[in-house]
């Protein structure tokens, strides 16, 4: 752990209650750090640490069952597959249980749960999952803490910087979410308080205010990574620009939807960026008057463009390429019929 992130950790003691822990427990913790750079090692590390922050710790097997996801991580559950999981998993059913106890809070007045995850949603999901396939009494370890919301969310956030598999879009949606939660919407206090730089937060609330319209239009948000979609945040400032991208990441939504149904692979990240930045271009030639329609292909070729639209009906002009076929030519026409009717150019008039 660098030395940096390791003082951040030491100062979530020192910044509490003058009745707080002294931080030197901390160190010691953070010295362990040193002596192994496992995964265990790590978690171990970061479970002592939020001990730090309470008056009482508890370390229990609880029921998942009984376990929420707390609102305030940024880790999209519902995101969370067998595969996403698998290594945990595996590694939960070599070692006969789990091993790194997660971080929950204690909740008051509901019916349903005991507790919520501060820190451990893929632990969670992994031994809810294990228990529903073959293993029922495998149960959730976790450390009780008392923690308030901005503790909270600063120690979720911690464990999450080391998630490879936390998207910058979750995170950058989290901090948002925090930002008038916990920072009355000061961005410098917030950096301040997280060691962030102030520069860094601000593209990343940027690319957490990307419409989900727009997102839709990626095979999944994890594909959604922090320097291009602060690229695709800042085209759309510009009200033009946005009408454009959103117009086209419908079109693009939809033919994603077409693949997966189809079994075929989505179209790629980089194509899905390129034509969203594009779209404007698209739409408008040299002279700012609109472009053709145009339909194009997983690979970024048009197989289809509108040539004119009258009263006696629309002119469509079918590309010819190596690769093309009849089912995506069947497709790019169902798509066109939609972008007529959803632009008010229908053939029902």
């Amino acid at each position: 752990m660098a030395r940096k992130q390791s003082d951040y950790l030491a100062a979530l003691l020192a910044e509490e209650e003058g009745d707080a822990p002294s931080p030197t427990p901390i160190r010691e913790a953070l010295a362990d750090r040193s002596r192994g750079t496992t995964l265990l090692g790590r978690e171990s590390a970061l479970a002592r640490v939020a001990s730090g922050e309470v008056r009482q710790v508890t370390q229990l097997l609880l029921d998942p069952a009984r376990v929420k996801i707390w609102s305030g991580n940024a880790r999209n559950y519902d995101l969370l597959t067998e595969a996403h999981c698998r290594e945990l998993i595996d590694s939960i059913i070599a070692e006969g249980g789990q091993k790194v106890p997660a971080v929950v809070r204690r909740i008051e007045g509901d019916p349903d749960h005991d507790y919520e995850v501060i820190a451990g949603t893929r632990r969670h999901w992994s031994i809810s999952w294990l228990r529903a396939n073959s293993y029922p009494d495998m149960m959730f370890v976790a450390q009780v803490a008392q923690l308030d919301d901005e503790a909270a969310f600063r120690l979720a956030d911690l464990e999450n910087r080391a998630r490879a598999d936390v998207s910058d879009l979750e995170r950058a949606r989290n901090y948002l979410a925090a930002l008038t939660t916990h920072y009355g919407n000061h961005q410098t206090r917030m950096a301040e308080r997280l060691k962030l730089s102030k520069g860094w937060l601000s593209k990343m609330l940027k690319v957490a205010a990307i419409p989900d319209e727009v997102i839709a239009a990626f095979a999944s948000p994890y594909e959604v990574q922090l320097k291009p979609g602060y690229a695709l945040a800042q085209a759309m400032q510009d009200k033009g620009e946005a009408h454009a991208i959103t117009g086209v990441a419908k079109v693009i939504a939809r033919e994603q939807a077409v693949l997966r149904d189809q079994g075929k692979p989505p179209i790629p990240a980089s194509e899905v960026l390129h034509r969203l930045l594009t779209a404007r271009k698209m739409m408008l030639g040299e002279d700012n008057e609109p472009q053709p329609y145009r339909y194009h292909n997983r690979y970024g070729r048009a197989v289809l463009s509108i040539q004119a639209i009258n009263r006696q009906g629309v002119t469509v002009r079918l590309h010819s390429h190596p690769n093309a076929d009849e089912e995506e030519i069947v497709t790019a026409l169902r798509h066109m019929l939609a972008h007529l009717e959803e632009t008010g150019q229908g053939l029902k008039r």
